[in-house]
């Protein structure tokens, strides 16, 4: 969803609280940018468009250095780094696996259309803090990490959980890969191209 949240889970209606010339505003701005886009293409046009909203998917064959904090925590373990956990770590996240994701995806675009309810969250409502995040990866890795803190970024979103609804109601939708599992498939993949 789009900025810190004044509203929790987030909605489809949910609009967003973005700080427009923030460090993410460019993120944060964009996504909505594209929903716009996309809509007014839809009036313009007459056509059938789809908007779905992806709330923090992971998964085998991420980018070691895309800065999200599942490929952070896994790279850094692997390494025997001390894990950076930003703020207190009270931070919450809700994590989706990239299979359930793809199924989500598939299930809106196989959607009878013209489809009229706009946009549609995708992810997995169960809602974690950084710091049982961390814990995960130091169980699924059998290892003892240390951590290092850092300051909060700035407009860093406090918390994130989609409520998915909507998605069941549509088509049914309903994430099966748990956190323990997808982060253990991720590790495995990630080992054997690190080659640790």
């Amino acid at each position: 969803m789009y900025g810190d949240p004044t509203v929790h889970p987030q909605t489809e209606s949910y609009w967003g609280n973005v700080n427009p010339v923030g460090e993410r505003a460019c993120y944060d701005e964009g996504k909505r940018c594209a929903e716009t886009l996309l809509t007014d293409a839809g009036r313009r046009w007459a056509i059938d468009t789809r908007i779905v909203r992806i709330f923090n998917t992971y998964g085998p064959r991420m980018s070691f250095s895309d800065g999200r904090v599942v490929s952070n925590f896994i790279v850094q373990a692997l390494r025997g780094a001390p894990l950076t956990i930003f703020g207190g770590g009270t931070q919450t996240r809700s994590f989706c696996f990239v299979d359930d994701l793809v199924d989500g995806v598939l299930g809106m675009s196989r959607l009878p259309g013209p489809v009229t309810s706009g946009p549609v969250n995708l992810g997995n409502p169960g809602e974690f803090t950084i710091l049982e995040l961390a814990q995960q990866v130091s169980k699924i890795l059998g290892v003892q990490i240390d951590q290092t803190w850092a300051p909060l970024p700035p407009d860093d979103p406090r918390q994130r959980k989609p409520d998915i609804t909507l998605a069941q109601k549509l088509f049914g939708f309903s994430p099966k890969v748990d956190l323990q599992t997808g982060l253990a498939r991720t590790a495995e993949e990630f080992r054997t191209r690190l080659r640790v």
